[in-house]
């Protein structure tokens, strides 16, 4: 009886651990379903995503290297259904993999982010680090070299033509000549009639005919159209407009959802160089114009103008504008040129019988002189040919003796020089002084006017997406829900 007992004893023993095994046995295998389901809804929502970015807008990526997937489906405004709908889509079949019982009871989105967002520092940083990767650190440190070293040049030779145009010498060149002539104690009567040109008190007083005076002539040429000056003949303007009302610039943009990683402002010189750079080898302007949306695209972001001729227009002024600055520079540093001008003065005064007044009138030949050589460095730009931001006297193009004939030579004086800049050079240096946000809000007006035009009527950047974090509510063997969080962005 003992025996027996003892046996029970064992039988029942073998038994509560045999059934606590079991117990745990099958609460592992339901946990180990738990945790294969989990990571197959995982995986689910990681192929959904993959599979949803890599529906990248090819045209962006393929003309401009940036990658975007278009929020709007082709419809211009963002459809954050349709994005949801097409997540599950890649989803489900995941989920029904391996005969689980994995149920999709709801999916969202708790943050995206746009192209365009932080006033386009998305986009801006793209660019940026596209350009980074394509050139490397020594591509970047040349640019960087060369980029400084052209801009130093040119703000000294701004302040130099701001300057020269505060004395406003040339405009006051009549006034101070009949005060020159009024304070001159030898100053003699001139015939009336004789030297007038018809403006009233303020006619200009032409010297003896042995002494030619170009002063009269380069004023008439400082009041045309500065277009019909700098513009090479047999090359027509374009004529296209835009209606920036429908552009990101003029209208109320779309906004993301924020997400955990905010977007940090990148303000360095460094990115705004790369940014220019990218700019230039993407965007169209005239000596390389785009066939698609605007022609000068380049001279948009510069201007801001709808239309190409008064961007060009803007452009072509400022390059006038900052050649007088180093040109009038380099003359005052030549004494030989100077010297010139002061003899020709010192005529031109005694021819007026007023010789108080070769002072002004050597000044105002200078800026004459100056101006006389930028029309043509312009012009040669213009022409595609290169001039050297700040000349020796070698490489001056126009005499002072040739300077009433300026109009007739126009595209004989003209000279390139290979060392020198060309006109998309000249163009990057006056876009470096252009606002980062004017600067990249226009940028992104051409590359969105560009793909419109070619077929794409509704397409809008403030639709484009470049991060995302969704859930998704998954039910799995009737047993449990989970929610899964996930994000996906281009880098």
């Amino acid at each position: 009886m003992k025996n027996n007992g003892k046996k029970a004893s064992i039988t029942v023993f073998l038994a509560l651990i045999l059934s606590l095994l079991l117990s745990l046995i099958c609460t592992s295998i339901q946990s180990v379903r738990m945790a294969s389901s989990r990571m197959q809804i995982l995986n689910s929502m990681d192929i959904g995503l993959y599979s949803l970015f890599g529906q990248y807008d090819r045209k962006l990526l393929e003309d401009y290297e940036l990658l975007a997937l278009d929020g709007s489906m082709g419809g211009g405004r963002l459809n954050l259904a349709e994005i949801c709908n097409n997540l599950e889509s890649y989803m489900k079949p995941v989920l029904s993999q391996n005969g689980r019982k994995l149920k999709l009871k709801q999916s969202g989105l708790t943050g995206y982010s746009l192209l365009t967002d932080h006033n386009g520092e998305v986009f801006y940083q793209q660019i940026v680090q596209y350009m980074r990767d394509t050139l490397g650190s020594q591509g970047v440190q040349l640019l960087l070299n060369r980029m400084s070293e052209r801009e130093r040049k040119t703000q000294e030779a701004d302040k130099n033509a701001n300057t020269a145009e505060s004395g406003d010498t040339v405009e006051n060149y009549d006034s101070a000549m009949d005060k020159a002539a009024q304070e001159s104690k030898n100053a003699q009567e001139i015939p009336k009639g004789e030297f007038s040109t018809g403006q009233g008190n303020n006619s200009v007083v032409q010297p003896p005919s042995a002494v030619k005076n170009p002063i009269t002539v380069i004023k008439r040429i400082m009041k045309m159209g500065v277009l019909e000056l700098v513009l090479p003949p047999g090359k027509g303007i374009s004529g296209k407009e835009i209606n920036t009302g429908t552009l990101l610039s003029g209208r109320e943009q779309q906004k993301g959802m924020d997400m955990p990683d905010g977007t940090t402002a990148e303000n360095s010189y460094t990115a705004s160089i790369l940014f220019q750079q990218y700019l230039l080898d993407h965007l169209g302007n005239y000596t390389d114009p785009s066939t698609c949306g605007l022609a000068y695209q380049m001279e948009y972001i510069y201007g801001g103008r709808d239309n190409d001729m008064d961007n060009l227009k803007s452009v072509a002024a400022k390059l006038l504008f900052i050649r007088e600055g180093v040109n009038f520079a380099c003359l005052m540093a030549d004494t030989g040129k100077r010297a010139q001008a002061e003899a020709l003065a010192t005529a031109i005064a005694a021819g007026f019988l007023v010789p108080p007044a070769a002072v002004v009138i050597e000044t105002a030949l200078i800026l004459c002189w100056a101006f006389a050589e930028s029309v043509l460095d312009v012009r040669e730009l213009f022409a595609g040919g290169r001039i050297p931001l700040v000349k020796t006297s070698d490489q001056w193009q126009i005499s002072l003796v040739n300077l009433s004939e300026l109009m007739s030579g126009l595209d004989t004086f003209r000279r390139s020089d290979d060392s020198g800049m060309s006109y998309e050079d000249y163009l990057q240096v006056l876009i470096l002084t252009v606002p980062k946000g004017k600067k990249v809000l226009r940028s992104m007006d051409m590359i969105e006017n560009s793909i419109r035009s070619q077929g794409r009527p509704h397409f809008c950047l403030d639709s484009c997406i470049v991060a995302l974090e969704a859930f998704a509510d998954v039910n799995a063997e009737n047993r449990k829900d989970f929610q899964v969080i996930r994000q996906y962005a281009y880098e």
